[in-house]
Parts: C-alpha cells; sequence; structure tokens
C-alpha cells in the first residue's frame, strides 16, 4: 500500500494551545463488490475550509473541545446529549464492558451523561484534540494522578462537583450529570476544535461492500449499527436493544468506525485495558450502506489519525455525527 506523509495538527501563534472490545468479533451483511471507483484527490493534508467542522464535516465555527467519559451500564441507559455529540468513542473497559466518550464542540448541550470515571489510556487517546476539557467521575487509583498530570483540562466530579448534579429518579452511581457549560468555563485555554486527520465529501466511493448490519462484542457488552436508507444513517443498538436517548430518539452516526488496536492490561491498573491509539492498523469505515477496509495511522500522540484506503487515498466520511468503535486486534 503506497505510504503517506503523516499527519500532525498545525500550531497556531496567540493561542493558548500547546499543544472496543476484547477479543472481539466483526460481522456485516453483505454482497459482493461492486466496480471500483475513480481515484480520489490527493492524501495530502489540507486544513478544514472556514467554518467547517473538523469534526463533522458540517458548517460551524471552531469552538473549545470538550470530551465527557459517559457510562453504558444497562442502567445508565437511555442517554443525554449523546445525540448532540460531533463524534461518540465506544470503547472497552474492566470486565469486558462497554463505555462511551462524547466529543463537543460544534453542538453543546444543556446536559450530558450519565457521567462515569475515565482512564489512563484517555490522555493519549485526547491529544489528538490537543488540549481539551475532560469532564468524568473519578479514577482508579493512580489513574487520577497521571490524568492530573497531563496537558488535559481535567475536571471531575471530585474536583469541580458544581458542574455536576444526580438525578434524582435515577439510581447511584448511574445519576450523574454534567453541564458542559460549567466545565469549558473553568477551561479558558480548552483547544479549538481543528483538524484530526478526517475528511468528509458528499459522495462515497462506489466500491465498498453493500452491508445492511455490523457489529462489535466485548466479553459483557455489543454494539451494533444497521443502516437505515431513509434515515440515511447507521442506527445504533447497545446489547440488542435500540440505543435510545432519554427524549426517545434514537441514536446512530453518518459514519462508523470499527477501529482495530491493540489493548492490553494497564501499567497503573491491570485491571483495565490500556488501548493503543497510536501506530497502525486495520480499520472498517462504514458510511450509505457500504463497508470500506481502510488502514488507520498515527505516528504519535499529538498527531492525528489518518483513515487510509488500499490504494493509499484518503477515506471520505459521510457528513455528521461520526462514531468511533474500538475492537481488539
Amino acid at each position: 500500500m503506497p505510504g503517506i506523509t503523516p499527519f500532525r495538527r498545525p500550531r497556531y501563534a496567540g493561542r493558548l494551545l500547546t499543544t472496543v472490545l476484547a477479543a472481539g468479533a466483526l460481522t456485516f451483511g453483505a454482497t459482493a463488490h461492486s466496480a471500483p471507483a475513480p481515484a480520489a484527490d490527493s492524501d495530502r493534508a489540507r486544513p478544514a475550509a472556514a467554518a467547517t467542522s473538523p469534526f463533522t464535516g458540517l458548517p460551524a465555527e471552531p469552538a473549545p473541545v470538550l470530551a465527557v467519559k459517559v457510562d453504558n451500564h444497562r442502567g445508565a441507559r437511555p442517554h443525554t446529549g449523546l445525540d448532540r455529540a460531533d463524534i461518540v468513542v465506544v470503547e472497552q473497559v474492566e470486565g469486558g464492558l462497554g463505555r462511551l466518550i462524547g466529543l463537543y464542540a460544534s453542538d453543546v448541550p444543556d446536559a450530558v451523561g450519565p457521567v462515569r470515571s475515565a482512564r489512563d489510556y484517555n490522555v493519549e487517546q485526547l491529544r489528538m484534540f490537543d488540549r481539551p476539557a475532560l469532564a468524568y467521575s473519578g479514577a482508579a487509583e493512580g489513574v487520577e494522578e497521571v490524568i492530573r498530570n497531563s496537558p488535559l483540562y481535567a475536571l471531575s466530579h471530585d474536583t469541580f462537583p458544581a458542574a455536576y448534579y444526580r438525578d434524582a429518579e435515577g439510581e447511584a452511581p448511574h445519576n450523574l450529570y454534567v453541564r458542559p457549560a460549567d466545565v469549558l468555563a473553568e477551561a479558558p485555554g480548552a483547544s479549538l476544535s481543528d483538524d484530526i486527520g478526517l475528511r468528509f465529501a458528499d459522495e462515497a466511493p462506489e466500491d465498498g461492500v453493500p452491508t445492511t448490519t455490523a457489529g462489535v462484542e466485548y466479553p459483557a457488552f455489543r454494539a451494533d449499527f444497521t443502516w437505515s436508507a431513509e434515515e440515511e444513517r447507521w442506527l445504533a443498538s447497545f446489547d440488542g436493544t435500540p440505543a435510545e436517548t432519554a427524549d426517545g430518539g434514537r441514536l446512530g452516526g453518518r459514519t462508523v468506525v470499527i477501529q482495530e488496536v491493540e489493548m492490553r492490561p494497564s501499567d497503573v491498573n491491570p485491571a483495565t485495558p490500556y488501548i493503543e491509539t497510536v501506530g497502525e492498523g486495520s480499520a472498517t469505515v462504514l458510511r450509505d450502506g457500504r463497508a470500506y477496509e481502510t488502514t488507520w495511522q498515527r505516528p504519535e500522540a499529538t498527531s492525528g489519525t489518518a483513515f487510509v484506503r488500499p490504494d493509499g487515498e484518503r477515506m471520505r466520511f459521510d457528513r455528521g455525527q461520526v462514531w468511533i468503535v474500538y475492537k481488539e486486534a
């Protein structure tokens, strides 16, 4: 496969910027390949167009980036505010359970949750956004120190309780919610939304595999995505049940990335997987009812992630919410 020039985030003067699934099975309902499309544009990194979100490809001004660690236990569903995230990440935690991260810049809801704890690998993972704010509810012994000593604006429930509240109708610990505006107010130097390596286009390549469903399974959790031609997006299900918002809407994204990564025991907390997001590996990109095989490349923690097709060209995502699901390689 032709190589590409490693993507690195640009730096700008005058700004306060210094900067899932164990043994998971991936399945598709698919038919044969269609005819290959003409070669795409050059793979050279380009800055995002003016007033366009580098996370969704939709119109949006640059804005501070907030990452929220979201509970995905059965008792934590349905979720609040997750449908308004630019990017949703699905990750594996201890016990083979699944957890989520909502990444916000274009559209910040009044509340997000339920909120749960962070992991040490989140520091390396989130450095591709430079220095975002991170909202979470505590961490294991030793992990909190790693996070607090990192460049992230770490604003947990323990250290900044004024930004959080508990829903009296819910059951602890699955009833903690965060007010994003309050967290961002305490992170005045949080990095603005910027190029993290994603590329977008209105039209999908023609050579993907027609696909109706795709799923990834952890030991104690499963995420499935079903193509809806009517809604023109992939509808999410968790543990065989439609994933919904607190107001009855359905969760899902225009583009879903199933990214194969190495998962090893954390050096700080060996009971928890450390998800390696720096390096390279295989990734399946779902868009417009098709699956595309790509390679992901991220040379260092402060780099973005490039998704590269077999011909060496960058994969173009559909415009809208992106889901990234980690699967053990």
